[in-house]
């Protein structure tokens, strides 16, 4: 925002908006070049719900002029900083269209897509806003390969990424305490089984999720994999068991400094355990 605060800042040592009956008369004035800079005085003071009130009322009057395209852009950031966020991406998008070679079009780009980070809702929630976020991120970023803020929308995409796998993360762990409590068709009447098909894709379909993340996924298919292997039927038991062994043998390459390490050996011994009584039980003949 720098190169917009060197346009405004000019303005803040002639005019000083406090009282609000200076507020009404400039709502009313005629004289929209001074409304036109005291909004801009509202906005360097932080006064954004007027700065926007302002701007808004001269979109009209300045469409067209050679301060049109600075309204509108000032109106959008008045309201990204009063944190009305869908209005400044509504706004914001508005501008993008408007003014495609503007001179703050990068920065309306980018902040029309933290308009949307800002809307994105809790993880337990439906996501496709966040999708959407990511979707503008990286149309920024391919608009403006080379922008200073690319390092800050890596952080945002991957924030944005994060809260999808925390979604997933939550997904899995419900199958998980779901238990046998209830058929799951859709996973051969297994929440385990659900919980360890969940876990996988999310781990598959976000390798760059963060390490917390993942260690969480992946705990939860040891643990799922080995109680869908403890309560199988005899059959599939010793298989599942084995299964389960192999997924620890995963668990500690992956995170050898896991905080879960212990509870993962836990359920190594006792899988270990299992397959070892079936093989030295008389009922097998062996």
């Amino acid at each position: 925002m720098n190169k917009l605060l060197r346009i405004c800042l000019f303005t803040f040592s002639t005019l000083m908006l406090a009282s609000c009956g200076e507020y009404a008369i400039l709502q009313k004035t005629p004289d929209y070049e001074y409304k036109y800079e005291a909004a801009k005085a509202y906005f360097i003071q932080g006064k954004y719900s007027k700065a926007s009130t302002l701007f808004y009322d001269l979109l009209g009057v300045m469409k067209g002029t050679a301060n049109g395209e600075e309204s509108l852009f000032m109106l959008s950031m008045s309201e990204y900083f009063g944190k009305n966020y869908d209005m400044a991406h509504n706004d914001l998008k508005k501008y993008c269209q408007s003014y495609p070679k503007g001179q703050y079009i990068e920065q309306a780009r980018f902040y029309s897509a933290m308009s949307l980070y800002n809307q994105t809702p809790d993880p337990r929630l439906d996501q496709s806003g966040t999708v959407e976020a990511m979707g503008e991120f990286q149309a920024f970023l391919d608009q403006f390969p080379y922008t200073s803020l690319k390092q800050q929308t890596h952080e945002m995409i991957f924030a944005l990424q994060d809260k999808l796998v925390e979604k997933e993360c939550l997904s899995a762990q419900l199958y998980y305490d779901l238990g046998s409590y209830m058929i799951n068709s859709l996973y051969g009447g297994s929440n385990y089984q659900a919980c360890v098909v969940t876990a996988q894709n999310a781990l598959r379909d976000y390798p760059y999720a963060s390490t917390d993340k993942r260690e969480r996924l992946a705990i939860l298919i040891l643990r799922a994999k080995y109680q869908l292997a403890v309560k199988s039927i005899e059959a599939k038991r010793i298989e599942r068991l084995r299964d389960a062994i192999d997924e620890y043998y995963a668990f500690e390459n992956d995170f050898p400094e896991s905080k879960y390490l212990k509870e993962a050996k836990n359920i190594l011994n006792q899988a270990n355990s299992a397959v070892n009584r079936k093989h030295t039980d008389p009922g097998t003949g062996k």
